[in-house]
C-alpha cells in the first residue's frame, strides 16, 4: 500500500497545479458538442504521461537531459511552440457564435497539440524526472511497479475528469460569452509560460 498511495499522492500534486497541458485539456473539452470528440487530446496526453513517467523511473531521461544543449533546445521548441498555440487560442475568441462551436480543433491538430504540450514542456519534464524519478529510487521490484502504475493512473484520470469539466462548464454556456472568456483566459496562461520558457533559454545560456 505504501508505494500505491505515495505514487497518487504524488502524481496528483504534480499535476494539479495549473499548466499548458492542463487548460488545453480543459480547453477542448469545453469546446467540443460532444465528449467524445475531445477524446484525442485526453488520450494522447495520457499516453505522453505515461512515456514520461516510466522513462523517468528508469531513469532514461535523466541521462538524455544531462546534455546542456538539448535542454537549451527543448526551451526554445517550447517557446515558439506556446507563443503560436497562444495565439491560435486567442484568434479562437473572435470566432464565437452563438450556439455554435468555436472553431474546435480536429482530431488530428488535438494530437498534435496534446504531444508537443506534454513533450515540449521542460519544466514539465524536469519535475517529473526529478520528483517521480527520484522517488521511484526508494523502491525496486513489485514496489517499483506499484509505485509507477499508480503515478501513470493518477494522470490518465486527472485529463479525463479535467475534459468532463470542461464539457460540463461549455454546456452552461448558452450563449457563447463564457467560452470567449475561456480561450482568452487559456491563450493568456499559454503566453505567460512561453515568456517563463524563453526567460529560460537566457538563464541556460549563461
Amino acid at each position: 500500500m505504501e508505494p500505491l498511495i505515495h505514487g497518487m499522492i504524488l502524481a496528483f500534486g504534480l499535476i494539479l497545479p495549473l499548466g499548458v497541458q492542463n487548460v488545453f485539456i480543459f480547453n477542448q473539452g469545453a469546446t467540443h458538442k460532444k465528449f467524445r470528440h475531445a477524446l484525442p487530446a485526453v488520450i494522447t496526453a495520457g499516453i505522453c504521461d505515461t512515456l514520461l513517467i516510466s522513462l523517468a523511473v528508469a531513469g532514461v531521461s535523466i541521462i538524455i537531459l544531462s546534455f546542456e544543449w538539448l535542454r537549451t533546445f527543448m526551451f526554445l521548441i517550447g517557446f515558439l511552440f506556446l507563443a503560436y498555440m497562444g495565439w491560435l487560442m486567442w484568434k479562437d475568441t473572435s470566432e464565437v457564435k452563438k450556439n455554435k462551436e468555436s472553431n474546435p480543433f480536429s482530431a488530428k491538430r488535438q494530437i498534435i497539440f496534446a504531444a508537443s504540450v506534454s513533450l515540449l514542456n521542460p519544466h514539465a519534464i524536469l519535475d517529473t524526472i526529478g520528483v517521480i524519478g527520484t522517488s521511484s529510487l526508494v523502491y525496486s521490484g513489485y514496489d517499483k511497479w506499484i509505485f509507477t502504475i499508480a503515478c501513470i493512473l493518477i494522470s490518465w484520470m486527472w485529463f479525463f475528469s479535467l475534459a468532463i469539466t470542461g464539457k460540463k462548464i461549455g454546456q452552461i454556456d448558452t450563449n457563447g460569452k463564457l467560452l470567449k472568456r475561456m480561450n482568452q483566459i487559456s491563450a493568456l496562461i499559454i503566453w505567460v509560460m512561453a515568456v517563463y520558457m524563453g526567460s529560460q533559454l537566457f538563464i541556460t545560456g549563461e
